[in-house]
């Protein structure tokens, strides 16, 4: 017994040798929550407003302060009583910046001013804090537990009823105690402080979830247009090391006598191009494994520009004027930069049925030297309520089609209140040896 009586002994010595550095550390040394500042980001737009209140409520509380600290009625104001009711106002005041030092601030002025005045004070009012004594203390209160934890904004609170317990027994006359009317004041001013913080952070915590999830739909889109990309391409490539195959396994039955050198490499060219294959559908089949297409879809060839009627005639079977314009000499190209073209115009006219309801559209394909251009352009739609100039739906493929070729896209709006998308496909230089 007198074991465990001597271990709680040394326990409750080591935390009352603790207690000052804990309190320094939570009432003093740990900052409050930081409030953004005009101008930055996610600043708070009430807070000028409130700020401004309180400016005219601490000057308008000021002055019954300062009646009540005038405890000489015979000789007018005193004023030490104007001093100590300005300094209080500051005090509340200074609470919207710095809520910490706000508050032991108002805890010193509360205390001394009870302290100067309680020999004199008449034994009817409120004691330790008058009416207004316990506006300034518990708007500091209040302040406090905006800005800071639950567990700092009680150990204020309870610093504040020990301070108003001392001053309770030390007295030298009798007074009307209210330390059961005030104390239910603070708490419950602290408990709404801690409320509304905690409702603030509630909030700022859902702002960064919508925003994570945002960046989150954003990437996965990415991704998915990214894959399928890769899916079409992967068909383009698989036929052209096909061919290659193939023919390096013809060449040689091809040339009367073919050297055993030239033979040789042949089959190094076949072999490689088969392992490629290989390596290919291995890596690439994962994406294509993911949506699990049909059997007749795995092996439909994809689409180029010499499918752009039919796709124009679809849409007008659907309802939507479309005229087709080529210009310039129609040239070979590479079979990506023919892909990437098609699925430029489908999506773009599909943008153009679902938002611009009504509206006609042009599909111009300019053929030129250094690469092809795609513009696809609509009119304003018959019922504007329906438009979105927003980014619209396969606007993020277009990008990534024009990106991967090493070309230029261009979208917005078009004279007129219709919508323009311009893509420029190079095909000079490294380009012309994507499949």
């Amino acid at each position: 017994m007198g074991a465990v009586t001597s271990s709680r002994a040394v326990r409750l010595r080591a935390a009352v040798r603790r207690a000052p550095r804990a309190l320094y550390e939570e009432l003093w040394a740990a900052p409050a929550d930081r409030v953004p500042r005009m101008g930055e980001p996610d600043a708070p737009v009430w807070r000028p407003s409130l700020l401004v209140l309180l400016i005219i409520a601490a000057a308008c509380f000021a002055v019954p302060r300062t009646n009540e600290l005038t405890v000489y009625p015979s000789g007018g104001v005193s004023g030490w009583a104007v001093l100590a009711a300005v300094a209080q106002s500051a005090a509340l005041v200074a609470g919207m910046i710095r809520p910490v030092g706000a508050w032991w601030a108002a805890t010193v002025l509360s205390v001394t001013t009870v302290l100067v005045t309680e020999s004199v004070m008449s034994p009817d009012r409120l004691f330790p804090w008058s009416i207004m004594g316990m506006v300034f203390q518990g708007g500091a209160l209040f302040l406090l537990a905006l800005r800071v934890p639950p567990r700092r904004a009680l150990g204020a609170l309870a610093l504040t009823l020990l301070a108003g317990m001392a001053l309770t027994l030390h007295t030298t006359q009798r007074h009307n105690m209210d330390l059961d009317r005030s104390a239910p004041v603070f708490v419950v001013v602290l408990v709404l402080g801690a409320a509304l913080r905690s409702l603030r952070l509630a909030r700022q915590d859902l702002v960064d979830q919508v925003e994570l999830t945002a960046d989150e739909r954003a990437r996965r889109t990415l991704l998915e247009e990214r894959h399928r990309i890769a899916r079409e391409l992967h068909d383009v490539v698989a036929h052209h090391m096909s061919v290659i195959s193939i023919q390096a396994q013809v060449a040689p039955h091809l040339v009367k006598d073919p050297s055993d050198e030239l033979k040789e490499n042949l089959t190094g060219i076949r072999e490689n191009a088969l392992e490629a294959l290989a390596e290919l559908r291995r890596v690439l089949g994962v994406l294509r494994s993911e949506e699990a297409p049909t059997q007749s879809a795995r092996h439909t060839p994809q689409p180029s520009l010499d499918r752009l009627g039919a796709l124009v005639s679809s849409v007008r079977s659907a309802g939507m004027a479309v005229t087709l314009a080529t210009t310039g000499e129609p040239r070979p190209l590479p079979p990506g930069v023919e892909l990437s073209a098609y699925r430029i115009v489908q999506e773009a006219l599909s943008n153009v049925m679902r938002h611009a309801p009504g509206a006609s559209a042009r599909v111009e394909i300019g053929h030129r030297a250094a690469g092809l251009t795609v513009r696809v352009t609509n009119t304003a739609p018959l019922r504007p309520g329906h438009t979105s100039h927003g980014v619209r739906h396969g606007l993020l493929g277009m990008r990534e089609r024009t990106t991967m070729l090493g070309g230029d896209l261009a979208t917005g709006p078009a004279p007129g209140g219709g919508w323009e998308v311009t893509a420029i496909l190079p095909v000079t230089g490294d380009t012309e040896d994507l499949p």
